[in-house]
């Protein structure tokens, strides 16, 4: 049986439990840390334990926090906060996409030096920290007027994709994919994968939720894939409803390799913005809690067995990781 890497130590797949597969516990876009002043460690520590002893109370044992590198990764505040909720957390390695990520020193590498750095924050640690990634994080797609003319990933997108294929058969640690909804590269993604030999049942495929296209699914759920539906309470990208239609209709017709989750991020680095402010104002919902307080009731409402959550919040996280 393996084993997977979290902040606080190692754990078998089968000890995940209810997992939420896509959170954040700290995030914030490159540059964040030369406009941080106001920031609270201890106050923003605090809140984050708070908000995850809450999920604790209803259920949840573990969360796999993909925060690339890049994007306000902070592996130590998430051991602190981890340790003192009482909530696994597996943290990252990877790269985000040309749109708000890969900096220049990474976008010059070939991607077998990329994968050596991944091996080296999975088997050693990341940093001086001695916390070890359990998971790899890719990212296609970006943002809207770049993503809407892009007709298929970038070119520093896909060194990476292949520097997380050759990584993940050097370790054995699954892949996370973020393929924006605007233009969902899931498929390409795979076709990359499928190039350098990797095994499908350790991808991934993201933020599967706002896109609300059946095709799509079908395509990546038949060629072994998982694929996340992991933004719920984010009504600015897709509404709710929306993900619990295309949800509740794969399920009606077999297909349940699936994953839940929010994509919520606890402590945003950096100032916000009008931008981000609008953003929170149209997700009221939009937090770690939701799919349990909220989702789920209308699953079963909806007529999904409590065998089907189960599968797709325990037995799924727990298969995808090598259980």
């Amino acid at each position: 049986m393996p084993t997977i890497n979290t902040a606080t130590g190692t754990c078998a797949p089968k000890d995940l439990g209810f997992t939420l597969i896509h959170e954040h516990i700290t995030a914030g876009f490159p540059g964040w840390e030369f406009d941080n002043a106001g920031f609270n460690r201890k106050a923003e520590v605090a809140k984050a334990v708070e908000r995850l002893k809450e999920v604790k109370s209803l259920g949840v044992s573990s969360m796999v926090d993909p925060c690339p590198m890049e994007l306000g990764r902070d592996p130590e505040f998430t051991a602190e906060v981890a340790e003192k909720a009482g909530v696994r957390v597996v943290v990252a390695t990877g790269l985000y996409n040309e749109a708000l990520g890969i900096p220049p020193h990474f976008r010059g590498l070939a991607p077998d030096d990329i994968a050596e750095v991944y091996v080296r924050e999975l088997t050693e640690g990341i940093g001086k920290t001695g916390i070890k990634a359990g998971i790899i994080k890719t990212a296609t797609g970006g943002i809207p007027g770049m993503t809407e003319t892009a007709k298929t990933i970038g070119i520093y997108e896909e060194k990476c994709l292949r520097a997380a294929a050759r990584a993940q058969k050097a370790t054995g640690a699954p892949i996370l994919c973020h393929n924006d909804e605007l233009g969902p590269f899931g498929r390409e993604t795979l076709d990359v994968f499928a190039d350098e030999g990797v095994d499908f049942n350790r991808v991934l495929i993201g933020h599967a939720c706002g896109v609300g296209d059946m095709r799509y699914y079908f395509d990546i759920l038949e060629r072994g894939a998982w694929i996340g539906f992991d933004r719920f309470g984010i009504e600015s990208i897709a509404t709710d409803k929306m993900r619990l239609a295309s949800l509740i209709g794969l399920l009606a017709v077999g297909y349940d390799r699936i994953m839940l989750s929010h994509d919520f991020v606890g402590c945003w680095l950096g100032r916000t913005t009008k931008e981000w402010d609008a953003f929170l104002k149209k997700s009221p919902n939009w937090s770690y809690s939701h799919i349990m307080r909220n989702i789920l009731p209308q699953l079963n409402k909806a007529g999904v067995s409590e065998g089907t959550i189960r599968t797709m919040t325990v037995e799924n996280p727990c298969a995808y990781f090598g259980g």
